[in-house]
């Protein structure tokens, strides 16, 4: 699946909002629960998650070297506001004109990237880490096929050698499926590229 840059935004944008949704889903009783992200609760899922959002959104506007942009906040104790205000400024700077043009800086991938590359990563990383944020809570993603489509084509595109996995890399390595599940959807498929076990999050819905 190859969309088009609008489309690419577009998708992008209807990753990001289930993530602001499933995130304002969490109660007070929530943050302390382990995630998917090994050794990390849902407020540190959050907090880089949040991260994320602003340093993306400085790379968009060619800022994305400073370290400084991608720093987790100091302050998490309303977890939910700060990651929908992240949100809120990297879709405004995706969308603004010209953005899929851009040279963004993604230092933790070592380089810089074509804004339609980098705008890509972004919806992956979205699309993994609204399930992240899912599976913590015992909910089920609500993505469409058009997005779960596009963000496994850019998953499959993702290096697999182990030797570029793991502690210290982007990407956890690749799990292989178990028997039973070897038929599964594009967003298992996804995350099991990414290195998530979806069979161990069961889902309440």
């Amino acid at each position: 699946m190859n969309p088009s840059e609008a489309d690419l935004v577009g998708l992008d944008r209807m990753a990001v909002r289930e993530a602001v949704r499933l995130v304002d889903l969490a109660g007070e009783d929530d943050w302390e629960r382990d995630s998917p992200c090994a050794g990390w609760t849902l407020r540190r899922l959050v907090a880089h998650m949040t991260a994320q959002h602003h340093g993306f959104a400085a790379a968009a506007r060619g800022e994305g070297q400073d370290a400084a942009r991608w720093r987790e906040p100091r302050d998490m104790s309303d977890p939910a506001q700060a990651h929908r205000t992240a949100a809120a400024a990297v879709l405004d700077a995706f969308g603004e004109p010209g953005s899929t043009d851009r040279e963004f800086a993604l230092p933790e991938l070592g380089g810089s990237f074509p804004g339609r590359s980098a705008i890509g990563f972004h919806l992956v990383d979205y699309v993994v880490h609204a399930w992240d944020v899912a599976a913590t809570l015992g909910l089920r993603v609500r993505l469409p096929a058009d997005v779960l489509g596009a963000g496994l084509a850019i998953a499959r595109r993702v290096p697999a050698d182990p030797a570029l996995r793991g502690p210290g890399f982007a990407f956890a390595r690749v799990v292989r499926a178990p028997e039973e599940a070897e038929r599964s959807g594009p967003l298992e498929e996804t995350l099991r590229l990414l290195g998530r076990r979806p069979e161990r999050w069961p889902t309440r819905e």
